[in-house]
């Protein structure tokens, strides 16, 4: 009976135990259970159901413990973070492209294109006279696809472009430019670094630019994230994640904005390549000072999070009221471009005045404008009454407007009045040699035109 009882209280020690694990964990023990239905092909669920839930409390564990995206912190980047940009490979196709792309761009936008830049000292100064090691971050509204490189290789002699070192790192969506190996070949050897949309400020592709900033690389972003979508007229709020990029690197970069309208003429939305003959104003504003930031982290101990978001609301504010003065100074520009124009075109009337088109075989062309434009003036009167002429001035002026208004639609400002200049000198030569005016035929008057501009250097050159 001793026995019996000493066996039953062990049995109710150990049934106490159970309950008290099932109530703790959720999870039932029972050996004997298990050993008889171990192999029972109905007992997979349960052991299904026990690891599932298992798997759950550690996914929970490692979510409470660790920081996630919603949570913010300082991740530090070491100076000798590796990644397969650094290969050797990479950097021979940097050192190629970079420059070759670079000028290229410089040449479309200086040659093809017109660039007004205010400010341009303060990004030299920044990027070739910052001490030995400083960070540069420059900053930049997004307009269009090729903001970058064309606006940056507008900014940049060519001797900066030549070196791929000097020249800026900057990011972009993987789904963009890195969709397949050759894309993505491409724009690593242009010094583009991957970025995943949805994953955060602390992704791989940030901790690359931070690592570029400790060594004292130059890194452009566009603190709005994507491309304008009203062609440039607005922009965006600045996004947390240059704010990491201003506070998270072993040292304090040199912040520099700059603003840009015009591109949206370039490359406007839908096209598929760039166009010419635009014109593309670009303000480059101060550094900016984020001391009283840093000194608020140091005092109060201020929030990851509202430490981003002091930075990027500090660069969007700057981004905002060099905005609306690029905006003021390119429509001074456009106003005195069209000034300018209007001033053209009538020194060209002027001078097309001066032109004998009889020379040219245009006489009978020209005349039949006269005639048009006296037998609109001319009215019926009585017979005791004169008819009124048209006076020469009016007639001249009508005349020189129609004209040049044809004839610029056809040809440039500037070639207009060379063309109308040799017309003047074929004018002025014929008379002097001849002492009076002679008639001479359309096919005579360019058989000289021909011998006085291109026969006469050509057989100078091979005599």
């Amino acid at each position: 009976m001793h026995r019996l009882d000493r066996g039953d209280v062990w049995k109710g020690k150990a049934r106490s135990l159970q309950l008290q694990l099932r109530d703790r964990f959720r999870v039932a023990v029972d050996r004997h259970w298990r050993r008889r239905h171990a192999f029972i092909p109905h007992a997979q669920g349960y052991f299904s159901s026990t690891f599932q839930r298992w798997l759950n409390r550690f996914r929970d564990f490692r979510r409470d413990s660790l920081p996630s995206s919603s949570s913010f912190y300082r991740k530090r980047v070491s100076k000798d973070f590796l990644s397969e940009e650094e290969s050797t490979l990479v950097r021979m196709m940097q050192a190629v492209a970079v420059p070759v792309v670079g000028n290229v761009c410089h040449v479309f936008m200086n040659g093809l294109n017109r660039v007004q830049v205010y400010g341009l000292e303060k990004l030299h100064d920044a990027l070739l006279h910052r001490p030995k090691g400083k960070p540069l971050l420059t900053v930049s509204n997004h307009v269009a696809s090729m903001d970058d490189p064309l606006v940056i290789a507008s900014l940049l002699p060519p001797s900066v472009l030549l070196d791929a070192k000097n020249v800026r790192w900057t990011l972009c969506a993987t789904d963009r430019c890195f969709k397949n190996p050759v894309t993505s070949a491409f724009f690593r050897s242009v010094k583009v670094l991957p970025v995943s949309r949805g994953d955060g400020i602390y992704q791989k592709g940030m901790d690359m630019a931070i690592s570029k900033l400790n060594h004292g690389g130059w890194v452009h972003i566009f603190p709005e994230g994507s491309r304008s979508r009203d062609g440039g007229k607005t922009l965006g709020s600045s996004k947390r994640g240059v704010g990491r990029l201003v506070l998270d690197g072993d040292s304090l970069p040199i912040v520099v904005p700059f603003v840009h309208t015009g591109m949206q003429d370039i490359m406007p939305i839908g096209a598929n390549f760039p166009k010419i003959g635009k014109m593309v104003t670009v303000l480059i504003g101060d550094p900016i000072n984020f001391n009283d930031i840093l000194n608020a982290e140091k005092v109060s101990d201020m929030p990851r999070k509202e430490l981003y978001d002091a930075v990027a609301s500090r660069i969007g504010d700057q981004l905002h009221k060099l905005k609306v003065q690029v905006d003021t100074l390119a429509m001074e520009q456009e106003m005195q471009f069209q000034a300018h124009s209007s001033h053209s075109s009538m020194r060209a009337s002027g001078i097309l005045q001066q032109v004998d088109w009889e020379l040219f075989g245009m006489g009978n062309f020209m005349s039949a404008d006269d005639d048009d434009s006296k037998q609109r003036e001319e009215t019926i009167i009585g017979p005791n009454k004169s008819v009124p002429q048209p006076q020469e001035s009016h007639s001249d002026q009508r005349w020189g407007v129609g004209f040049s208004n044809r004839m610029r639609g056809y040809m440039d400002q500037m070639e207009l009045m060379s063309f109308a200049a040799r017309g003047i000198f074929m004018t002025n030569e014929t008379k002097n040699s001849t002492g009076r005016n002679r008639e001479i035929g359309p096919l005579k008057a360019w058989k000289q035109y021909l011998e006085a501009n291109l026969l006469r250097p050509w057989n100078y050159v091979h005599c």
